[in-house]
């Protein structure tokens, strides 16, 4: 019997094979040191030493995190091996900042022996917990992305329950500062739109890969330009409608364009034409424009958006009322500097009234980026800022990388998804653009958004282990029957 002909694959090709789970593992060693270091920092700056509880949370936050690099290792051991330690450090910091902000509420003789295992800072340890279980049962169960695409009606279905919800929920219920996105019970509070955003996306995804040769037909050319048919238009002016209904009835301008911006931007990398993209930036301005003067002129639904376009307008017109908040943070962050105060220095609050009073309103949600930005400076910032931009582009590279149409719009929606978010809250924050009400992803207090986001990464880790699987067997070598001519063998190609 004739022995099977070998193609042997060059070592290049080995070289993809390479799951690069140890180079994860040191840099969340040196993520979680990163973070080690500023909580000692926060302490030497607000209780002046460092105390002998500094490395607690840091550990348990280790510990977490080293149960979830296993979990990759088991499930998804060709994922991309930045992703995780990167969120990892951006959700050290914020816990530690949390805790800095748990410090400052006492009075300064009581700091020294406040117990880690308390305040807002060990609640969002608690929430991390919960969010990495979630992210490890996501890549436990989903072995296969492209599982999604079989249940994409069903998510998308789930997705819009979810946005209804609290808009049909009394306001007793579902109203937290102006806003109807909660569903609040007793003591029990979700924000049901934080997971609707990843049941939403996997339907677009799903939709436009089927759609994709309709919605790229060109009708006219202008400027250079192919513009859509007239008729293709109705995805888009539907989404549209939506996003403006959340706006109207639950009143929040971040979570409209979240989903508004996500279908357009997947859109676009489904076409790759730049019409889309022009059409949903004019019906998203021509929209906010209506919305604005509708409620400057007759109030209504619409009235808590014109208000935030003025206070962004002039927030100075009003210091003291509407404009307070977004005053404060701007006065953080100019007392910041280029270098801040340094970590526990800042005032993020007043601790000498009889009850400590926030200097900014929600330091501890919306606004950590301008609490944050106080104590760290620019250069802190700056720093911050980019590790959520190498999220973003590995996400970004993912998306590039993956073999099939469906988990390169996924990857890409998600990718992009985070991006919006971070660029939402932050440039409200510095009154680039009207506040929206976002959270930070993983660094503000609150479970909704840090479970959605930590699921976010996972579904990043699942398309990422997918891209950078290996398509040959990890020896190297493909058996070729003897009987195989040599024009029909396997071939791989080779980067």
């Amino acid at each position: 019997m004739t022995a099977p002909a070998v193609i042997t694959v060059p070592a290049a090709g080995r070289a993809a094979g390479r799951t690069r789970r140890g180079a994860e593992l040191a840099l969340l060693i040196l993520a979680m040191l990163v973070v080690l270091v500023y909580s000692a920092a926060v302490e030497s700056g607000i209780v002046g030493e460092i105390t002998s509880d500094v490395w607690v949370p840091v550990l348990i936050l280790f510990v977490i995190f080293l149960g979830v690099h296993i979990a990759v290792r088991i499930f998804a051991p060709y994922a991309d091996p930045v992703l995780l330690p990167t969120v990892a450090l951006i959700n050290g910091i914020g816990v530690a900042f949390l805790r800095r902000l748990d410090l400052g509420a006492v009075p300064p003789e009581q700091r020294v022996d406040l117990t880690p295992f308390t305040g807002m800072g060990f609640r969002q340890i608690q929430w991390t917990a919960a969010a990495a279980v979630g992210a490890v049962l996501l890549l436990a169960f989903i072995r296969d992305h492209r599982v999604l695409s079989r249940y994409a009606y069903t998510l998308g279905l789930a997705g819009l329950i979810l946005v209804m919800i609290p808009a049909l929920l009394p306001a007793d219920y579902s109203v937290v500062n102006g806003a109807k996105l909660w569903i609040l019970i007793g003591g029990f509070s979700i924000q049901p739109g934080e997971f609707a955003k990843l049941f939403l996306l996997s339907f677009f995804a799903y939709y436009l890969v089927r759609k994709r040769e309709v919605l790229s037909l060109a009708s006219k050319r202008f400027l250079g330009i192919d513009f859509p048919r007239g008729r293709d238009l109705g995805p888009v002016l539907v989404v549209w409608l939506l996003s403006l209904m959340i706006l109207v009835f639950e009143k929040d301008l971040g979570t409209s364009l979240m989903y508004f911006g996500m279908f357009v931007v997947t859109l676009y990398i489904a076409t790759e034409r730049v019409s889309w993209l022009i059409i949903g930036l004019l019906l998203f301005f021509g929209g906010a424009f209506l919305a604005w003067s509708l409620g400057a002129t007759v109030g209504g639904p619409f009235f808590a958006f014109a208000q935030r376009v003025d206070v962004w307008l002039d927030p100075f017109a009003d210091a003291n009322d509407t404009g307070y908040q977004m005053v404060q943070s701007l006065l953080g962050l100019g007392t910041g500097g280029i270098f801040g105060a340094g970590p526990g220095n800042g005032l993020p609050y007043l601790a000498d009234l009889p009850r400590p009073r926030y200097v900014v309103p929600e330091v501890h949600n919306d606004f950590i980026f301008a609490g944050i930005g106080e104590e760290v400076g620019l250069f802190g910032l700056t720093a911050l800022l980019v590790a959520y931009l190498l999220i973003i582009q590995r996400g970004l590279r993912i998306a590039v990388t993956v073999r099939d149409s469906f988990g390169k719009l996924l990857a890409g929606g998600l990718a992009f998804t985070l991006g919006l978010q971070v660029f939402v809250i932050i440039g409200g924050v510095t009154g680039l653009v009207p506040l929206t009400g976002q959270t930070t992803p993983y660094l503000s207090a609150g479970g909704s958004s840090l479970m959605a986001n930590w699921l976010l990464l996972a579904m990043l880790l699942r398309i990422g282990d997918a891209a950078r699987r290996p398509a040959t067997p990890a020896g190297g070598s493909i058996p070729v029957p003897p009987s195989t001519k040599l024009h029909e063998a396997p071939t791989e190609v080779v980067r």
